[in-house]
């Protein structure tokens, strides 16, 4: 029982820090190995983790670790991510949000799991951000319109058609602000590198192991939840309040 448990911290230990274990890593496939071939492991590891309020991903005979909704010790809340990404508003904040799944949205469809490309040039995530925003912003309802939710697809779709495509910084590819399309697209793209989902070279954006465990995942556990929430004029906090925390307060 004991091995058993020092083998299990050891395992949380590694995910928990954003690393994955895999078969085909030498550092971890021996941690791998033991949550797979060891049940005592396995359910000590499993134990710690729902503890926790984490969520276990498996993809491509590697395991990650994400946090769960409404975990506020692992997971981001609004003020943590619009420091991270320098952004200084919560619209500002659903628009690099809605980036992001639209980015999910060119791998998958929303009711299947196959992957359709192998990845997505930021051009191309530019153009479906515009179009999506255009079609749902022109389907909003009189009422929404009339209670005006902040944080809705209204909302956002605001911001970006107030946005020029580009701006003269936007040709330096290590820079990202928030004056352009372009620059907000680059916010979430570098975000999501930093934290494993993509792999960028040059313009184009590969999806990593990770991002396949999550997103799969994502579909099978969710569908299109998010999406419907939001296409109805509901704000992001209200369609998910545990991805983002409470933030009442937040200047809009």
């Amino acid at each position: 029982m004991e091995k058993s448990l020092e083998k299990a911290l050891d395992i949380y230990t590694v995910l928990a820090t954003g690393k994955s274990l895999s078969a085909k890593d030498k550092e971890t496939s021996e941690l791998y190995n033991s949550f797979y071939s060891d049940s005592e492991v396995y359910d000590i590891t499993m134990s710690i983790i729902k503890r926790l309020g984490l969520k276990l991903y498996e993809y491509n005979d590697s395991i990650f670790v994400s946090a769960g909704h409404g975990n506020k010790v692992f997971g981001y809340t609004n003020d943590d991510l619009k420091k991270k990404m320098g952004l200084r508003l919560n619209k500002e904040l659903y628009m690099v949000y809605f980036i992001t799944y639209e980015a999910l949205l060119q791998f998958y469809k929303t009711s299947d799991t196959y992957q359709i490309k192998d990845y997505i040039r930021i051009d191309e995530l530019i153009e479906a951000v515009t179009n999506d925003l255009k079609n749902f912003s022109t389907s909003i309802s009189a009422v929404d319109e009339a209670e005006g939710d902040k944080g809705s697809f209204r909302e956002i779709a605001i911001l970006w058609d107030g946005l020029p495509p580009m701006i003269s910084e936007d040709k330096d590819r290590n820079k990202a602000s928030r004056g352009s399309r372009m620059g907000f697209t680059k916010i979430a793209a570098n975000f999501l590198t930093g934290e494993g989902i993509f792999t960028a070279v040059d313009d184009r954006l590969y999806p990593t192991d990770r991002f396949h465990a999550i997103a799969e995942n994502y579909f099978e556990d969710n569908g299109s939840l998010i999406y419907e929430q939001l296409s109805r004029g509901k704000s992001v906090e209200e369609a998910d309040p545990g991805r983002f925390g409470e933030d009442k307060n937040a200047e809009y």
